[in-house]
């Protein structure tokens, strides 16, 4: 039997996981931004530059962040020990199962690690120069400058593109596991919730790409 425990680790990584998807759809329609206006953008890092408010939300995001890795890993490893060495048997059960529900925690350590990469390029050369003054606080934020010198170099949009490509995979099967776990689990609006995991999962990582597509079809051919 799954224990409660096991349960309510779950319902805090769903929880955690329905906030930052949130915040990734954003994150996602503020990065189109940069693409249609740059002043815009800048206005928008402006806004969310080194003020109470801003730094209140960082905070939150940043407790989401390690709440939902922290369940993550632990469910994880809870898994493996109660499956043992049977781990690897083939079953017909395990056959069923999508590629990404079986490497979840693989991908989410991409993505991870590019929400590394991410913060150091943004959040550190950014809100960071405006709360310490180390760095250079002109640009502190002029977001679009600082998009524009990291997508003109093409291995990052590859990079880039690597992640979104891993965010789709962990957000298709994480967000009608995480509605399932909130209770929309029974057999109506099982296929409905999985449909609409995969539309949200694909419109977020499309505004996502649109960045990097965009600037390397500029740099490339115009």
């Amino acid at each position: 039997m799954v224990s409660t425990s096991s349960i309510g680790r779950k319902l805090v990584m769903s929880i955690s996981g329905v906030f930052l998807v949130l915040f990734l759809l954003f994150h996602s329609l503020m990065n189109l931004v940069v693409i249609i206006s740059p002043e815009s953008y800048n206005a928008i890092c402006g806004f969310l530059g080194a003020n109470w408010y801003a730094l209140a939300g960082t905070a939150v995001l940043a407790g989401g962040f390690a709440v939902h890795i922290l369940m993550a890993t632990w469910l994880t490893w809870q898994n493996r020990r109660a499956r043992g060495s049977n781990r690897y048997a083939v079953t017909g059960q395990q056959d069923s199962v999508s590629w990404a529900s079986k490497n979840m925690f693989v991908l989410g350590l991409v993505v991870v690690g590019f929400l590394a990469l991410h913060f150091y390029n943004f959040w550190y050369k950014m809100q960071f120069v405006e709360l310490t003054g180390i760095g250079n606080h002109e640009l502190a934020a002029d977001g679009a400058y600082w998009v524009t010198q990291l997508f003109s170099q093409w291995y990052y949009c590859l990079i880039y593109i690597i992640w979104i490509v891993a965010l789709w995979f962990h957000l298709t099967h994480s967000v009608w596991s995480a509605l399932q776990t909130l209770g929309l689990s029974n057999t109506k609006w099982l296929t409905r919730i999985k449909v609409i995991g995969n539309i949200g999962a694909t419109i977020v990582c499309l505004l996502f790409v649109s960045v990097p597509v965009y600037f390397l079809i500029t740099n490339l051919f115009l």
